[in-house]
């Protein structure tokens, strides 16, 4: 149980505010960073090793997940992932508060995923300040390379995410949204089950 301090520090932590790394110290515990680099390091061919590290390592995960090593997690405990997930090599979990990504989600090579963010003045910065937003990845979710989500952000059932985009809120269900920012480019509609490709506008 948290004592006041450390209770204060959640409850400014949860509301999204503005805290230190020093004040965040307490959670150290909660960190998988020597579990993580095990998993990184695990032949191939152990499957059985990795999803016993994976269970260890994530707040929880569901069945037939594949999560390519290398991946990089904050604390990695912070991170809930749902059944029949793929996540591709070089996957970042900024994870200071919770990531929730749903069934059916893949995920693409070197995608970043930041619960957390700093203020854009330096006066505020210090001893490591910052504020952190949970991540919400639903159902049937596709994210391309190189796309960054960051804190706050819900992307809605079945909606893919261009490789390359930054997401800096909310995407609705069942769209393609690509750019910096990324913005809702179409809908996802039945004649999209007939084409390799979608043509763009």
């Amino acid at each position: 149980m948290p004592h006041g301090d450390e209770q204060e520090v959640l409850d400014r932590i949860r509301q999204g505010l503005i805290y230190t790394e020093s004040e965040a110290a307490f959670q150290t515990s909660s960190r998988r960073t020597d579990l993580i680099f095990e998993y990184n390091h695990t032949p191939p061919g152990e499957a059985d090793r990795r999803r016993s590290l994976l269970v260890a390592i994530l707040g929880s995960v569901g069945e037939r997940t594949v999560l390519l090593p290398p991946f990089h997690a904050g604390f990695g405990s912070n991170v809930h992932i749902g059944d029949d997930f793929f996540g591709n090599v070089n996957l970042t979990f900024v994870d200071d508060v919770e990531i929730r990504i749903g069934d059916g989600v893949m995920i693409a090579p070197s995608v970043t995923l930041t619960t957390t963010g700093h203020p854009v003045h330096p006066a505020r910065r210090v001893d490591y300040a910052r504020f952190s937003e949970s991540i919400v990845i639903e159902d049937k979710v596709w994210i391309g390379s190189n796309a960054v989500v960051l804190p706050g952000v819900r992307i809605g059932y079945g909606s893919v995410i261009g490789a390359g985009s930054v997401v800096s809120r909310d995407i609705p269900p069942m769209v393609v949204a690509v750019g910096t920012p990324c913005r809702a480019l179409r809908t996802i509609t039945d004649d999209d089950l007939t084409t390799r490709t979608a043509a763009i506008g």
